[in-house]
């Protein structure tokens, strides 16, 4: 007879290592944060059932993945054409930011098209689901709710419905229990990610994930759990603006460059059609410090305002640096290659640099942009507001060309921006996608010459 032999492991709940007896410190560099697990063993294991066994490559039956239409066209180009069916998405983001919005309304597009959806929420009774769903209008017939965390029960819910789609939110919040460890621990979250994972892939039915982030933004839980589904989506913004940006960061069936941006509103979230003009403000008079610039998101052109500041430091304290939506480290460099190259010193200023909206870009095509910005605040010297500003500088000085240069300054002339200036390296691709005048630089030095002229 056998009998189940109870251990008991200490896991790092930030990395997932395991061992045998407590320690401060974790291999990963985490402190305090070893917690102990209770582990079963010697109690038999089930029988392993047998798979179709090796077969030659050229045997392999292949073909387009069947695909769902969400009913949301930006969520779609996402995920690659669509959501693919006995697909474990994960979805996180911080916590208010829309994900359980999001996703109820594409569990009411998917059952209006398709048949029964269900959605199990670990953290809101159905009264309250039902709150949200009235106010935003997902009340189909064939969405099924139901507030539960544990995951035999989950189980026997999917069997009994056969749901065509299923939503869990969220996964830290599900159990076993036939784990002795929280709900939320590296054991639990590990455990309950494969068994859906195996329950979607054998009854080809796609599931979303919804995953709380820890206080550094990163998706809490084991590391393992991203590789483990075949897609991961994270849902940014601030939470006290409109504006969402929906990214993937792995997709196992499409494009992990592609962006979707949304506008949040009382009744629900919105795919924004056009996303540069709601980005640009376009105002009237030209103002220092404001210059637009571009970046290519994915399959998505987007056209931003981007802000500078640049105000004495008189405190005597040492001077800030902020930036938002614009990396620190980036703005940083351009500082010190427009002291170095062009002698524009910025060492006793204050500096703040924002881009429109809350977007956050990190291509390094706004460069230059950048550099006109800071240059046009410290001058007090307005940019052409119909200019767009193109280009990397590299630390000589030199402006540097950049890709899809034909794609930006065409939706820089359908927006109506009459004037570009950019590298001269991209002069000749960009000269056959528009007709708008093109302004090509080789040297920082010269794009700063050309705006202080032209002031």
């Amino acid at each position: 007879m056998n009998r189940k032999r109870i251990k008991t492991r200490f896991v790092c709940q930030e990395c997932g290592y395991e061992s045998l007896k407590w320690q401060g410190q974790c291999i990963c560099g985490a402190w305090n944060s070893m917690v102990e697990e209770i582990m079963e063993t010697g109690g038999g294991q089930a029988p392993v059932r047998r798979g179709k066994g090796p077969q030659p490559i050229a045997q392999v039956e292949s073909g387009a993945q069947s695909r769902f239409d969400t009913g949301d066209r930006e969520l779609n180009r996402v995920l690659g054409g669509g959501l693919v069916a006995g697909s474990l998405v994960l979805i996180s983001g911080g916590p208010g930011i829309g994900k359980s919005t999001l996703l109820l309304q594409i569990a009411n597009n998917i059952a209006r098209t398709y048949g029964t959806v269900l959605y199990v929420s670990g953290e809101e009774s159905e009264e309250q689901i039902k709150l949200r769903a009235e106010r935003i209008d997902t009340l189909h017939a064939n969405l099924l709710v139901v507030s539960e965390t544990n995951l035999d029960l989950i189980t026997q819910y999917m069997e009994e419905n056969k749901p065509v789609f299923a939503i869990i939110d969220s996964i830290q919040t599900v159990y076993k229990s036939d784990i002795g460890s929280a709900p939320g621990s590296v054991s639990q979250v590990r455990e309950c990610t494969g068994h859906i994972l195996r329950m979607a892939k054998e009854s080809n039915t796609p599931v979303f994930l919804v995953a709380h982030v820890t206080k550094q933004g990163q998706i809490a839980g084991p590391r393992v759990l991203d590789h483990m589904v075949d897609c991961v989506l994270f849902l940014e913004g601030e939470r006290n603006h409109g504006f969402r940006m929906l990214r993937a960061f792995k997709n196992r069936f499409g494009n992990t460059a592609e962006l979707a941006l949304y506008e949040m509103l009382a009744e629900g979230m919105f795919p924004i059609d056009n996303p540069s003009q709601y980005l640009l403000a376009r105002h009237e008079d030209a103002i220092p410090g404001t210059v637009v610039v571009a970046s290519v998101e994915g399959a998505l052109p987007i056209l931003v305002e981007l802000q500078a500041l640049v105000v004495e430091n008189s405190y005597g304290s040492p001077p800030r640096k902020v930036a938002v939506g614009v990396d620190r480290d980036r703005l940083n460099l351009i500082t010190a290659v427009l002291q170095k190259r062009t002698g524009v010193f910025l060492g006793n200023q204050d500096i703040y640099v924002s881009l429109l909206g809350g977007v956050e870009i990190q291509e390094t095509s706004i460069d230059l942009g950048l550099a006109v910005a800071l240059f046009s605040s410290l001058r007090d010297q307005a940019v052409d507001s119909k200019m767009v500003v193109l280009g990397e500088v590299d630390l000589a000085g030199r402006i540097r060309t950049v890709p899809n240069i034909e794609r930006l300054v065409k939706e820089a002339e359908r927006l109506g921006f009459t004037r570009c200036l950019l590298p001269k390296g991209n002069l000749a691709k960009a000269s056959t996608a528009a007709g708008m005048e093109l302004i090509g630089v080789g040297f920082l030095e010269e794009a700063l010459a050309y705006i202080r002229d032209r002031g």
